[in-house]
């Protein structure tokens, strides 16, 4: 058996309630999911429930009908009823009569004959609505005005001269059709909150509840079969003076994973670094859902850590170092000298793995580059501004000679428009006290502060 239920235009007491609590919508789909949870959205205002399994919880169809509606006034929702064997029977029913009402078996027929013929829902049918147009048009030229006369004439008649969309028109005329309703998908919900009844001000009693949060998230993250790859957690904190403030961190993970043990780890070290300065009243655990990691290492891949333990062993090291300290570096689209960001460590899954050709190719002289970190501050001698005598008493590395040759200069600038702007001239020399006894630097001039540096030296 099946319960369509339509909402009505509300009265404007019904909608001083709903606007005072939630919205229509939702009220009516709380409504329906306390009677079955087997319900397909047939349109913005009609719903379709499989009450089948709650015909022993009632005397009757139609005590069934009318528990249905208490419940809908109680909610504020005018709703029009109908309960019938068919599912297209009672939608139409619902929308064009008032009240509730259930149609015994086998009685569809009698129940939509009065029903003008104009309504029928050819959607339900799977009948284009232009295609039912036409028909609609042509019953009306056969004299034709209600469901019951369209159910009256024979279906031969119907299926030579109107076809197999005619005969589909007609079983809904007939509360014949019998489809299988569409259930609606109920989304999973993946985040957990809870009001804590006495505020919490250390970290010992937070993790006992974080850890039931996060239980509870972890499984139903395997019950969907699925992982994260982000936890969220939100704290409200309460102020001395009465405001409440809202927290929001979020922890990116390597890879996809749903070890309660481990995200508990992972938040309680988060919480560590940046600790709430005001009492906890609530909280709230959430996550962002994936399909878990599914791989193999190859058997000529070299071997590493596991991405789980390695991502504690980065929390610990960020919660000593600070995070901007931790990560992997990533060079930056940028001319400046050594500009990087620290990123987080990602894993991922398709390795390439390059092929080399073993002689087949010819082996082609590199030129390698030590850079000196940081720079070394140097003594240039110039004439006619080209460096001729080069001079470093640094503690790491003492150099004095003589330019032998040298290329240059060559400018960089860059970020003008920030404080930290940068421009320099550079140049490659060759220095050495004789022939024998030379190497070639990179050097380079601040524009800025005049001061030279030697950068580095070629290998």
């Amino acid at each position: 058996m099946f319960a369509s239920l339509f909402q009505s235009a509300p009265t404007p007491h019904d909608s001083e309630i709903i606007s005072a609590a939630k919205p229509p919508l939702t009220l009516l789909l709380e409504l329906a999911y306390s009677f079955s949870p087997l319900i397909e959205e047939t349109s913005e205002n009609t719903l379709v429930l499989d009450v089948t399994g709650l015909a022993w919880r009632f005397v009757s169809g139609q005590a069934m009908a009318n528990a249905i509606a208490d419940s809908a006034t109680a909610l504020g929702l005018s709703l029009h009823i109908a309960l019938a064997n068919d599912p297209d029977t009672a939608i139409h029913l619902a929308r064009f009569r008032t009240g509730a009402q259930c149609v015994p078996p086998d009685a569809e027929r009698e129940h939509l004959a009065g029903l003008p013929l104009g309504v029928i829902d050819s959607s339900l049918a799977g009948v284009d609505r232009d295609v039912a147009a036409e028909i609609l048009e042509t019953l009306f030229l056969w004299g034709l005005k209600t469901f019951g006369d369209f159910a009256s004439i024979p279906e031969e008649g119907v299926a030579t001269r109107l076809g197999q969309d005619g005969i589909k028109l007609q079983r809904l005329a007939k509360g014949t059709n019998h489809r299988h309703i569409v259930a609606r998908k109920i989304e999973p919900e993946f985040e957990y909150t809870i009001e804590l009844e006495h505020h919490i001000r250390e970290i010992e009693p937070l993790s006992f509840v974080l850890s039931r949060q996060l239980h509870q998230l972890c499984a139903s993250l395997e019950a969907a079969a699925l992982a994260t790859n982000e936890i969220r957690l939100r704290l409200r904190l309460d102020r001395k003076n009465g405001e409440k403030e809202e927290q929001v961190r979020a922890i990116n993970l390597p890879c996809p994973l749903r070890d309660p043990k481990t995200l508990l780890k992972l938040l309680l070290l988060n919480i560590e670094t940046n600790k709430p300065d005001a009492p906890i009243s609530a909280l709230s655990v959430g996550c962002t859902p994936v399909k878990p990691r599914a791989g193999q290492n190859g058997l000529f891949q070299p071997l590493a850590p596991e991405p789980v333990k390695l991502e504690v062993t980065l929390a610990r090291i960020r919660n000593l170092v600070g995070a901007r300290n931790v990560g992997a570096v990533e060079l930056l689209n940028t001319h400046r000298p050594d500009a990087f960001a620290m990123k987080t460590f990602a894993i991922s899954s398709n390795r390439r793995q390059s092929k080399k050709r073993i002689g087949t190719e010819r082996a082609t002289p590199l030129l390698g580059f030590r850079r000196f970190r940081p720079p070394l501050l140097a003594e240039v001698e110039t004439v006619e501004g080209r460096p001729t005598q080069v001079t470093v008493r640094s503690a790491a590395k003492k150099l004095n000679g003589t330019v032998m040759k040298l290329a240059g200069p060559w400018r960089a600038t860059g970020d003008w428009w920030r404080n930290d702007q940068w421009a320099r001239d550079e140049w490659d020399i060759l220095l050495g006290k004789s022939a024998n006894q030379e190497t070639l630097y990179r050097i380079f001039r601040e524009l800025k502060s005049d001061k030279w540096y030697v950068e580095g030296v070629y290998d």
